[in-house]
């Protein structure tokens, strides 16, 4: 293992990077760190070291570890930007919001995001545990938590297991009608089981 992914010292800088080398240097050290540490134990000085920059760039660029880590591997929102967002209205229709925040992020991206994500974890078993960490102690943790609801492991379980499911069914596996439908006729079949699990009755 590199002197980087250590966090003791990091690599030796060239000539001066322009932003989008550094943000490029940074995407492929957070693949790198995230994948050999998982998401929980990678820190942010040690990707920073890997990219041979100082640590203030990840918030800079990504605003956070979670920010950064959710660029690296295709997640297309950042926990940190969006959690706020989605509470701030009528919490019986978080459901679909937060359902309308995916489908047209990964919509304009025509599902490449989601099958990007795929892909970079299909075949490395380091990069499914990293992923299942955000997934529950990140993504649905702080918004499940913020709703101050009983059961939230499971709750927070559950939510990723319905739009990872979409996204697989809608991206990658292009089941139809569902590959095709506009986003009312996705929120209408999906939104109301996904708002049972984030605040209805589990039992």
């Amino acid at each position: 293992m590199s002197s980087g992914t250590n966090g003791t010292e990091p690599k030796r800088r060239g000539r001066r990077r322009s932003g989008a080398d550094t943000k490029a240097a940074l995407l492929a050290a957070a693949r790198e760190v995230f994948t050999e540490q998982g998401y929980d134990a990678a820190t942010v000085r040690a990707i920073a070291a890997q990219a041979g920059v100082d640590p203030a760039m990840v918030n800079h660029w990504f605003g956070g570890k979670a920010g950064l880590f959710s660029a690296a591997v295709h997640i297309p929102v950042n926990p940190a930007e969006v959690v706020p967002q989605l509470l701030a209205g009528d919490r019986e229709q978080l459901a679909e919001r937060l359902l309308r925040r995916f489908l047209t992020v990964w919509d304009n991206a025509e599902g490449g995001q989601f099958a990007a994500l795929v892909r970079s974890i299909a075949t490395n078993e380091n990069a499914v545990a990293m992923l299942r960490e955000f997934i529950q102690n990140v993504m649905f943790e702080k918004l499940i938590k913020a709703l101050g609801v009983d059961q939230p492991d499971l709750r927070g379980a559950l939510c990723g297991s319905q739009i990872v499911g979409l996204g697989m069914a809608r991206y990658v596996v292009r089941l139809e009608p569902l590959a095709s439908a506009d986003h009312d006729t996705v929120v209408a079949a999906v939104g109301p089981n996904l708002q049972r699990y984030l605040t209805g009755t589990l039992d």
